[in-house]
């Protein structure tokens, strides 16, 4: 991180400087007193069982050189104390302030499914031309998007963020700090519905994107998705589509699966066709390769040197992770789960199985709202239409998988459920067998990264 000023942050944040000397220089920032580095400057947030507050002294006595705090503190006189009303805010000012320090393309993406798949993805295509920041993990929020900005160098020629939301006005703010030069949205799907109410409600979150876009900037939208292709003509910005749909700007065509080893398709560029391969199975990769490539023809990026990024494009953790273990293929994807997420990975599935038995352990899908019973129940009904031999439920919402799953006419000794992951980790113990391919898929607060790890272990 590149040193900043402790004038710079009081002037920045509106704040008091209540000790300290102002010629101070931080080194970095942090909001983790348990990664406290020497010449930090400590910024405390509040949540609903903790306060960072409590650790200003702690970190301070680990080497930061000052702290942005809501309260008055009484410490060593040479640390700098910097007062605010909120700390959040103050940490997405000093974000933003630093971001304009940095006069290079920064890509924002978005939507409800897909984001960190197309972020690693456009972050393959643009690393073959640029030295590009990405999100590390999760760290797509109010607080990681700002940590995410903290980590930009001198050497850094290019930014890839994604951002996250879960409430009208967070991509508002997180856009406002970013402020990218190209806008991604993959998609609108339920996710967050509980908190938004309806799709249309979702668009405009997602959409406020749009709010801290360079004015010469592009917007990359999928074409396939209705909500979003209504938007065709209505924007004030330069807007390119992507998908299957005949006349998208970017069209994917002649698709061809390669089971476990992904697919390939062919694109016309420029008037020129390129076939195009995805190293990893499901649909949704390609819709991720097609935005992928209409970052990298903007930004400047050869065409062949977009197709080796997508070629080279490897999962992130718990998404799609395909393992082979003692003869049985187990499809990690036990990151998070939607019911569009859902659907593409028993679609997954059934393509990389080659007629092996195929079991998918399905835990409950959150933040549904109303929308929580239908959408299980659907679930069930997409897992016993795609053929899935075992259909296994896990959690509070397991009986309407399997209440779906039966109105089918699926035989009832292949659907099954239970209350926990030990429970159906016990099941599998015992009942799986060298050939089964087996998905393993729930929201996060479902922790079903456990079920995957004992039959790993």
């Amino acid at each position: 991180m590149k040193p900043l000023k402790c004038t710079e942050i009081v002037e920045v944040v509106k704040g008091k400087l209540l000790s300290g000397k102002d010629n101070t220089i931080f080194s970095g920032i942090s909001t983790d007193s348990r990664n406290i580095k020497e010449g930090d400057l400590f910024v405390p947030l509040k949540g609903e069982r903790f306060d960072g507050h409590d650790y200003v002294k702690e970190s301070l006595a680990k080497g930061a050189l000052g702290a942005v705090v809501e309260k008055d503190f009484k410490v060593d006189d040479e640390k700098a104390i910097i007062k605010v009303d909120d700390t959040l805010k103050a940490l997405r000012l000093i974000a933003t302030f630093y971001r304009s320090k940095f006069n290079i393309p920064f890509v924002g993406i978005t939507g409800s499914v897909g984001k960190t798949s197309t972020k690693e993805m456009v972050w393959g295509v643009l690393s073959k031309k640029f030295n590009v920041l990405k999100n590390q993990g999760n760290f797509n929020n109010e607080i990681g998007v700002p940590l995410t900005v903290f980590r930009l160098e001198s050497f850094h020629e290019a930014a890839v963020v994604e951002m996250g939301m879960s409430g009208l006005g967070e991509i508002s703010r997180l856009t406002s700090i970013v402020k990218p030069d190209i806008a991604i949205v993959t998609n609108i799907g339920v996710s967050h519905i509980e908190n938004l109410g309806s799709k249309k409600n979702i668009l405009r979150a997602k959409m406020e994107i749009l709010e801290g876009l360079n004015s010469k900037g592009l917007v990359i939208l999928n074409g396939d998705d209705k909500l979003l292709f209504g938007l065709k003509g209505l924007l004030n910005f330069r807007t390119v589509f992507y998908g299957f749909e005949e006349g998208l700007d970017y069209q994917a065509y002649n698709v061809k699966s390669l089971g476990e080893r992904g697919s390939v398709f062919e694109i016309e560029i420029n008037k020129k066709e390129y076939e195009v391969k995805v190293p990893v199975p499901g649909i949704h990769n390609i819709y991720n390769a097609l935005a992928s490539i209409a970052a990298g023809v903007e930004l400047g990026i050869p065409h062949e040197d977009i197709i080796k990024g997508i070629e080279e494009f490897s999962p992130a953790k718990m998404r799609l992770d395909i393992i082979n273990n003692n003869g049985i293929k187990i499809i990690n994807d036990a990151y998070n789960a939607s019911p569009q997420s859902v659907e593409a990975a028993l679609t997954v599935l059934k393509d990389v199985a080659s007629g092996n038995r195929t079991i998918a352990v399905l835990g409950d899908m959150y933040e549904l709202g109303e929308m929580t019973y239908e959408a299980h129940i659907h679930i069930g009904k997409f897992a016993a239409l795609q053929g899935i031999d075992y259909i296994i439920a896990v959690g509070d919402n397991a009986e309407n998988i399997c209440q779906g799953a039966l109105s089918m006419d699926v035989d009832k000794n292949k659907v099954l459920k239970f209350k926990s992951n030990e429970e159906t980790s016990k099941f599998l113990e015992s009942f799986i067998k060298k050939g089964d391919v087996i998905l393993v898929k729930g929201s996060r607060g479902m922790k079903m990264e456990e079920i995957v790890n004992k039959l790993t272990s």
